[in-house]
């Protein structure tokens, strides 16, 4: 009898002997368990990926060093949407199948996205702050019917987004490089990004982090914003250039911002965005709903059961690789 494939798990809420770890095991894979909570040394991410030929993985950079010192490796799935941290190009060279999971956490994001709009509009978190030193803060908030959001993606949960905005009363704008066959929206206006940036209230990123987008939202993006209006992040971190932010939120070209995602996580002690009264700093929590993290599980379980077996839902990159080696999974 062959050996049971191993597979690597290091998405940090999956453990030994939950339902995701029974489906694995169910498949006929021995699974082990090397939870992501921080920074990994590269080295240690090889040693843990050495015998296995699938990884159910968090954030680590996969990088193509990686790949060629995990020649076992066959099968990558991001239990999220970003993809960022895989050279996919790499895992291809390696012959490795990367998939992620489209929309799994779209209604989650959603939600959390409203609730940033509303604690920004609201001033909620300085309130908060204000009463807990002792205070009685009573300075007016803005109300979100009438206002305009824009939102810088069409993505699963940016289009999650835009009945939740409408039921408050906003406009929804939108730059996407979705073609114009698949807006289905006739609601949402799709304009260029100079003017979503000068026409929106509220600034909603829902992009992908690619060398095109990287600093997409720098001092000269920043510029043509109001300065009342406010910047959401829930994509990624490196979108946006933190240095021009923090100084157009200290020097009242924009209202403030609300942050999900950091260039670098956790947020450095020396980076611009602390202590500057406007930018609201948050831990990367978008998708994290117990809802969604139980859907990423199940379907990141089985999306890497999938590919093992040669049939991957939704790989990346299996257009472009030769036809899977033998293997039982």
């Amino acid at each position: 009898m062959s050996a049971r494939p191993t597979v690597l798990v290091t998405t940090d809420y999956l453990a030994p002997g939950d339902e995701v770890d029974g489906l694995l095991r169910d498949a006929g894979l021995t699974t082990r368990h090397r939870p992501l909570r921080g920074p990994r040394e590269r080295a240690d991410l090889i040693a843990i990926l050495d015998g296995c030929e699938g990884a159910l993985i968090a954030a680590e950079p996969m990088t193509a060093e990686v790949f060629a010192h995990a020649p076992a490796l066959r099968a990558v799935v991001r239990t999220g949407v970003g993809h960022d941290s895989v050279d996919v190009e790499a895992a291809t060279r390696a012959g490795v199948s990367v998939s992620n999971l489209p929309g799994v956490n779209a209604n989650a994001v959603a939600e959390y996205t409203m609730a940033l709009l509303l604690a920004q509009a609201r001033r909620l978190v300085p309130v908060a702050a204000g009463v807990r030193a002792g205070h009685w803060p009573r300075e007016d908030g803005h109300e979100l019917r009438g206002r305009t959001l824009g939102l810088l993606g069409y993505g699963a949960s940016a289009r999650a987004v835009v009945p939740l905005a409408q039921a408050f009363g906003l406009s929804v704008l939108c730059t996407t490089g979705v073609p114009e066959s698949l807006r289905r929206d006739a609601s949402v206006r799709f304009v260029d990004l100079p003017e979503l940036l000068a026409a929106a209230d509220f600034l909603s990123l829902h992009t992908a982090l690619t060398p095109a987008t990287r600093h997409l939202i720098d001092a000269s993006a920043l510029a043509l914003m109001r300065p009342t209006a406010h910047l959401i992040n829930t994509a990624r971190g490196a979108i946006v250039d933190e240095a021009a932010l923090a100084d157009a939120v200290r020097a009242g070209r924009l209202a403030g911002a609300a942050l999900d995602v950091t260039g670098t996580e956790p947020l450095p002690a020396d980076s611009p965005l602390r202590d500057t009264p406007g930018i609201t700093v948050y831990s990367h929590l978008a998708g994290q709903t117990a809802e969604a993290r139980r859907a990423a599980g199940l379907d990141g379980a089985r999306e890497l059961v999938a590919a093992l077996r040669g049939r991957p839902r939704s790989s990346l990159n299996a257009h472009l690789l030769p036809p899977a080696r033998p293997g039982t999974a």
